[in-house]
């Protein structure tokens, strides 16, 4: 259970004096695994990942009289995603291309910057990183170029630094010799494929810092004349094992890594039904044909790791989702139930032993990664309380499991519209939703646990899904392709209150465009989120109504904080816009607090 102990002991006004820098180092220890209202110390505010601020200076009673206090402009004008961590009178920041900055928590002030050398290979997922950690006096980040670096925490200089993966070992997807064997259209252009990258905030926890690759099975990425289609070559060469590594703090020495692919037991059951029933339209008779042939397709078996993981500490286990299994999409060269991809796991901190997998779809041919980051909360079944992991899937669906054994409890209302969920491609196309963007994306959910409520950040982005046949006379392990066609007209976004212990929805507001950044909730009885057309805005948490909005330039697509500094409640969050969704990309940190005399 997280302690908020500035509320139980009331630190006095004179030890929060105590030095910056010291009082970093003092707290250090304990940082990862209490919730101080003053801060916002790890990627979450706590280790279970609700984002949940006790904070309630600023209410819904006075939260229109919320102004902008300070802005800063970090001079990197990409998808800006971070998720600024605080603690003592600094706030740290990650930017595109991996710049870390510090700033003071009260005026905006650089404190130091550090410069990351530009990586020396075009990163797989583009440059955006979703945030630091910081914990005993350094702050951490993994890098798009495989590297997890430590920093002093008062001065930036680095610690060390240590290559996590080597970027260079994939192959990825190709156009070359085949578009005019497409129908993709003749000015395709590659903005995306398969290869090693680390965009997550690192988890703190003991002495470990826990990181996980992305890109894994990331697939061909193409910006044509009709847009952005995303496509699936079941080539057999292309793809990587997703994994999760732990690091001493002290020294950077990996202390154990756990692969998200167990070559193993990657087939699995041939499971034809979701957990919950739902068909998955597969030809299990074909694919047991398949699999002597392909019988190592494991050792490219994708399952990146995209979002920050939430950790139990009575037990030590860590619960991560995993993504889809490469070749993305195209499944003909990977037979089986492709183990453990598109999962929620819980793994054992202190040795990187897999404890349990849930696996959301079985096989997944439609991108359909377990992206959002899990969230951990206790819920009532059957008038007895569950220790509970949930997650809001790509799917549609808030899934909760309990965390102790990995028994799907229940799945909620679906929180986007749902269209022709697991269908099979056509060569004419079939409209799906939620296509491969998601029902939610990387999106951190957020938790009033007093209202038993989860706040969810959701896309209804409809996609066609075509399969078509190649046409080239070759000898190739295929002869169809795949790909996405998005509907560009339809899409619109949702930010949904669920309540944890049925799983219906209280209420909900559709929003102009898809959401993309996660939401922030307080004791205030708020819930903070933004749109990619620039507006960050407030609404009631028992009634979903719009209470504030502030309008800027850039799309705010980053999840937001809550911290106090000097005895003043701060809402912070980075507009940066992001690239891939259309969205305009800037390089703002927004900074917003009530009028001195408001309260």
């Amino acid at each position: 259970m997280l302690i908020d102990l500035y509320n139980i002991i009331r630190i006095e006004e004179s030890l929060m004096r105590v030095p910056n820098q010291l009082f970093g180092l003092m707290l250090g220890s304990v940082l990862s695994q209490v919730v101080f209202a003053d801060d916002w110390a790890t990627y979450g505010n706590g280790l279970g990942n609700q984002r949940f601020s006790s904070l309630k200076e600023v209410n819904r009673a006075n939260v229109d009289k919320l102004q902008l206090a300070w802005k800063f402009d970090s001079g990197i004008k990409a998808s800006f995603q971070t998720s600024p961590i605080k603690v003592g009178d600094r706030l740290y920041i990650s930017t595109p291309f991996n710049h870390v900055i510090a700033l003071d928590a009260g005026t905006g002030e650089q404190v130091w910057r550090y410069e990351h050398p530009k990586p020396k290979k075009k990163s797989c997922c583009g440059p955006a990183n979703r945030g630091v950690a910081v914990a005993k006096g350094k702050v951490f980040q993994a890098t798009i170029d495989g590297q997890l670096i430590a920093l002093d925490q008062t001065t930036g200089e680095l610690v060390w630094q240590n290559k996590v993966e080597d970027i260079q070992l994939s192959v990825q997807e190709s156009v070359d010799g085949l578009l005019q064997g497409m129908d993709l259209g003749g000015d395709a252009k590659i903005t995306g494929g398969t290869s090693h990258s680390f965009n997550m905030a690192p988890q703190v926890y003991k002495d470990m810092v826990i990181v996980g690759s992305t890109g894994a099975g990331y697939g061909l990425h193409l910006d044509t004349e009709k847009g952005l289609r995303v496509v699936g070559i079941g080539d057999g060469r292309t793809g990587l094992r997703g994994f999760l590594s732990a690091f001493d703090m002290n020294t950077g020495k990996e202390l154990w890594r756990w692969y998200s692919v167990d070559g193993e037991h990657w087939v699995g059951d041939w499971q034809e039904t979701t957990a919950s029933g739902l068909t998955l339209n597969r030809d299990i008779a074909t694919e047991k044909a398949a699999s002597q042939r392909f019988q190592h397709s494991w050792k490219l078996g994708g399952g990146s790791i995209w979002t920050t993981p939430a950790i139990d500490d009575e037990t030590g286990w860590l619960f991560a989702g995993t993504g889809n299994p490469a070749p993305n999409m195209d499944s003909s060269t990977r037979p089986g139930d492709n183990l453990n991809t598109s999962s929620i796991v819980a793994i054992d901190s202190k040795n990187g032993e897999l404890k349990w997998a849930f696996q959301q779809v079985p096989h997944d041919r439609w991108g359909y990664d377990v992206s959002s980051p899990p969230v951990l909360f206790d819920t009532v079944v059957a008038g007895k309380t569950v220790k509970a992991v949930g997650q809001a899937g790509k799917t549609g669906w808030f899934y909760v499991l309990n965390r102790e054994t990995g028994e799907l409890l229940f799945k909620s209302d679906p929180f986007v519209p749902q269209v022709n969920l697991f269908a099979d491609p056509t060569e004419e196309g079939v409209t799906i939703a939620p296509g491969i963007a998601g029902g939610s994306n990387w999106s951190p959910v957020s938790v009033n646990p007093d209202k038993q409520q989860v706040y969810i950040a959701g896309i209804h982005m409809p996609a066609t899904y075509y399969r078509k046949p190649l046409k080239l006379n070759s000898e190739l392990p295929w002869q169809t392709y795949s790909y996405f066609e998005f509907d560009e007209k339809q899409r619109y976004g949702t930010l949904t209150a669920i309540d944890l212990k049925s799983g219906q929805v209280s209420w909900q507001n559709k929003t102009r465009l898809p959401l993309l950044g996660g939401t922030l909730a307080t004791a205030g009885d708020l819930v903070f989120s933004g749109e990619g057309d620039g507006e960050f805005f407030a609404v009631d948490t028992t009634t979903g109504e719009k209470l504030w909005s502030y309008k800027q330039s850039y799309g705010v697509n980053a999840p937001p904080v809550s911290y106090s500094h000097n005895g003043r409640q701060y809402i912070a969050v980075a507009a940066g816009g992001n690239k891939i969704a259309g969205y305009p990309t800037g390089d703002s940190l927004l900074v917003f607090s009530l009028p001195r005399a408001t309260k």
